[in-house]
């Protein structure tokens, strides 16, 4: 039987939820820096190409880096809560690792 993860307990699993959607608030506001800072780069360096490169250009780097911070905030979620630690592993002590 599984053992009880941290966030299990409402108050634990609230604390937890809003460091995790503090991160992605972050997250989005240093994307919003990184996608002006980029658009102007690319606007300095070529001049006015197209709008179809600068909104491809923006939405990529919104999705690179907010998907990769979402991915990484619930590897921290997971790991920080104890969570990962709380799965039944059927194979514990069957493993023979190191010949």
């Amino acid at each position: 039987m599984p053992r009880p993860s941290q966030l299990d307990d409402p108050h634990y699993a609230a604390f937890a939820w809003g460091r995790y959607w503090m991160l992605m608030r972050w997250m989005a506001l240093v994307t919003g820096i990184i996608i002006v800072v980029a658009l102007g780069f690319l606007y300095a360096s070529n001049g006015w190409v197209s709008v179809h490169l600068y909104i491809a250009t923006g939405l990529g780097i919104a999705a690179a880096m907010l998907s990769s911070a979402g991915l990484m905030g619930l590897v921290f979620l997971s790991s920080g809560s104890g969570h990962d630690e709380t799965i039944e592993d059927p194979l514990e002590g069957e493993v023979d690792i190191g010949d």
